[in-house]
This record gives structure tokens, sequence and C-alpha cells, in this order.
């Protein structure tokens, strides 16, 4: 459930009260793009990744996009502090609002940015994976984009919490494991945990990209490969990432016999833990109580 405060275009609004025009296309054609960053103590966690993968996006999808880094994370932080929720989930949106026949009579604003927070989700100890085939095309120019149009993972995700899954592992075109609806995956072999390359067709996570380039374990090597669902039933342990859930194991993958060794993962998280830690600590701008 989100909080009672939202961002709306630089301004601060109680949630029930916002307005929507039927002629907004981006809001009825999914025209936009999103990115879910992880409140820490007040600080928006890795914020700066996050902005430069929105603005990566919103340049692929012709998404009207003028905040610098500063400027946008200033304003989410005020939503933090309207919500006084200094440790929750933020999802961030802007739509663009004109094009197509369907545009409504306002031109202006030629976009709508919105900003949401909620408390986070309990993801549990675990888990189980079903598999969807040709959910991916890795060759497409949008492949990676994190983008408004979101129903098939929402329809694919429902479906696997109707079979008792809580995730499903997508496949591309290929037969390569690409990814999870919102979570990147990684097997472990021995003391190399192995992520698909972002050629599979995979989302650039933040969290993933953490672990690929920054987290440093001298026992454990983080590499980018192709890897094949034989991958996954041969691998020690698999565990699924992201900014809601950072690192969290696999019990089960539909029709494979998965092993749910754990070293790797736990020593990962625990240096995941760490870093983050420092981050909050260095960050230079947070939310404050009482503001």
């Amino acid at each position: 459930m989100i909080r009672p405060q939202l961002l709306h275009n630089g301004q601060i609004r109680p949630s029930s009260e916002f307005i929507l025009n039927p002629g907004q296309v981006g809001l009825l054609s999914g025209w936009g793009i999103f990115s879910t960053i992880k409140v820490v103590e007040g600080v928006l966690f890795e914020f700066n990744r996050h902005w430069a993968r929105l603005s990566r996006d919103a340049d692929l999808l012709r998404v009207p996009f003028p905040w610098a880094a500063a400027e946008l994370e200033e304003m989410l932080l005020r939503l933090v502090e309207a919500n006084q929720d200094f440790n929750a989930t933020m999802r961030v949106a802007v739509v663009r609002n004109l094009g197509t026949m369907w545009s409504g009579p306002v031109t202006e604003p030629a976009f709508d940015l919105i900003a949401l927070t909620a408390a986070r989700s309990n993801w549990g100890g675990a888990c189980k994976l079903g598999i969807v085939p040709n959910a991916r095309h890795a060759a497409c120019v949008f492949t990676g984009t994190k983008t408004t149009s979101w129903a098939m993972n929402l329809v694919w995700y429902e479906e696997a919490h109707q079979r008792g899954q809580d995730e499903v592992v997508l496949l591309n075109e290929r037969g390569e494991v690409c990814e999870c609806t919102s979570a990147n995956i990684f097997a472990c072999f021995g003391d190399i945990a192995v992520t698909p390359p972002l050629s599979s067709g995979c989302l650039p996570g933040i969290t993933r990209q953490i672990l690929v380039e920054k987290i440093k374990n001298s026992d454990i090597q983080v590499v980018e490969k192709t890897i094949s669902l034989d991958d996954l039933e041969r691998a020690d342990g698999i565990f699924i990432t992201s900014s809601t859930r950072d690192l969290l194991p696999v019990s089960e993958v539909e029709g494979l016999a998965v092993q749910t060794g754990d070293r790797v993962r736990q020593a990962l998280a625990a240096e995941f833990a760490r870093y983050e830690r420092d981050y909050v600590a260095r960050a230079a701008r947070r939310a404050t109580v009482g503001t």
C-alpha cells in the first residue's frame, strides 16, 4: 500500500487527490520509464545509478527527462520527509503525455513525474521459481529498458503465485536464462557466482551492477556468462537480486533438480550489506525527521 503523500511534478500531494487526465497517452499506452529505489535511513541507495539508468531509458524511449541528478534527488528526498518513510521502497516514474491521436487537449506539461513510497516487502527466506520460455527478445533495441509497459511481467508474476511459486525464470529466444520479472539471477559454481550478460536481454539491475562491479571478496568471483537451464541444475546454488530483495536464495525451480547450497550467496550478501552501510554513512544527502 502506498503512503499518504506522493510527488507529482515537483509538488507533494495527497495520493487520494491525484487526478489523471484521459489524454495522457503515456499512462494509457505504457509510454514511460520507472525505477524502484531502496530507501535506507533516509538515503536513496545508489541514487546516481538509478538516475543514470532512467536517463538512458528516457533517451531511448523518447520520454522527456530534464532533471540533473541532484535536482531529482532533492525532490525525491522531500517525498521521503513528507511521508516520514526513512526505510522504505520508492517507485519513480516518468510518463510522456503527448503523441498519437489519443493525446488530450492540454499540451502542458509534456510529461509527468510521479513518485510513491511504500513499506518494504517481506520476501521470506527463499523463493520458488517457474519457467517462461521466449519471454525476452535479446536482439530487440529496447531490451534492458525499464519501461512502464509492464503488463506481461505482472501476468507472469501473478500466474506464478497461482501455481504456488514466487517468481519465474524468463528465457530469451535462444532458450538461455535471462532474468526474472523483476530480478536478476545468479548461479553459483564452486567459488564463482555467474549471472547472464546484458546481451542475454536482462535488465541492468542496480544490485546486479554492484555485485559485478563493486563487491570484492578474495574467495569469490562474480562473472557474467551465458546460463542454460542445464547450468541451473549443475549449480551448487541459485539466488536472485533486486533493489527490494537484495540477495534472495532460490529453493526450487520448476521441473529442475536444483541444489540449494548457500555459502557463496551468504558471503556476497555479507559484503553487500557492508557496502550498503558504508554508502549510507557517506551519503551527502538524506531525508531528515520532522522536516
